[in-house]
């Protein structure tokens, strides 16, 4: 990062998760942070966030105009079914303890959280628009869905003023990235056709986009209308996976007939994927915040992007 701090009173966004996809993208695009700020990574290496000592150094300076914004998760869906108190520890255990210090200290916290927090198994006709925030009701099918809950639940617990930022099937798509645009473009190359589940419905969101948004969100800052609050923040429209991949290999020029569609039954997996979690954009919208433009032209942009083809 270039920016540094200039004085002890210039505010800080804490980038907690600095490491990751999310992380990544926020560092990379924090040109749209605002112009007064000074961006603060912390990696696993910098911060251990179940760890109130480990939080409380890597903190240690964290006053009432500073923003913290935890993209730290356990995100491995089948394996969270294994190792449920590793996945407890860091997504639920860590964001109650961050949540404390940003309380204490006056500073606003804002936690990101996942589309699995919804069982998963409404009809598409019942949320014809998506999800909305307060719709959740019921346990969520997985351990990671539950524990991505009960941090959320920690979180506004701990810090009542602090913000949940939902979002849902992030990716970034270059041709290394171990996502699923990723690797459906590696699997473009090294087979003839592919199988992709076409009975599972979500909200594909480009990991650039969801950055810009939160960037945004943090420029805003923790008004009324998203102090306390649970958003939703993903690409607009919906999608299968099968719809996803067909996409992936209609942009890379190869021929979408070479993806077959098939269902989650016939890939069983530790953990069971939700048939249906899209987010509505409504409460994103409502709180002021400029719209995730459509999934499609979003994996366009990736794509591209990733390719050198945009200016």
């Amino acid at each position: 990062m270039v920016r540094m701090r200039v004085t002890p009173s210039t505010p800080t966004v804490y980038i907690v998760g600095a490491g990751g996809q999310l992380g990544t993208a926020l560092q990379g695009r924090s040109a749209q942070a605002p112009d007064s700020v000074v961006c603060r990574p912390l990696t696993s290496a910098d911060i251990d966030i179940a760890d109130e000592p480990s939080v409380a150094a890597a903190l240690g300076d964290l006053g009432p105009d500073d923003v913290v914004v935890n993209c730290a998760a356990y995100t491995d869906v089948d394996g969270a079914e294994s190792d449920v108190d590793g996945a407890r520890r860091v997504n639920a255990t860590g964001p109650a303890v961050l949540a404390a210090h940003t309380a204490a200290a006056g500073a606003w916290l804002i936690h990101v959280s996942t589309d699995y927090v919804f069982p998963g198994a409404a009809p598409a006709s019942d949320r014809p628009d998506g999800y909305e925030p307060d719709d959740v009701s019921g346990e969520p099918a997985t351990v990671y869905g539950a524990t991505k809950l009960a941090g959320e639940r920690a979180v506004l617990d701990a810090d009542p003023r602090a913000t949940v930022v939902r979002t849902a099937w992030v990716y970034t798509g270059g041709p290394e990235s171990r996502d699923f645009v990723g690797t459906m473009r590696r699997l473009e190359q090294a087979r003839e056709t592919v199988s992709v589940v076409d009975d599972q419905l979500g909200s594909p969101t480009y990991c650039i986009d969801l950055a810009d948004g939160l960037w945004e969100l943090v420029a805003a800052g923790p008004r009324a209308e998203v102090a306390g609050a649970v958003l939703h923040a993903t690409n607009a429209g919906r999608a299968t996976w099968f719809d996803v991949a067909a996409a992936v290999f209609e942009e890379v020029g190869a021929e979408r007939s070479r993806v077959l569609p098939t269902t989650t039954a016939e890939f069983p997996r530790p953990a069971p994927r939700p048939a249906y979690s899209v987010l509505s954009g409504r409460s994103w919208a409502a709180a002021g915040l400029t719209p995730l433009r459509d999934w499609r032209a979003a994996l366009h942009a990736s794509i591209a992007e990733s390719e050198g083809s945009l200016p």
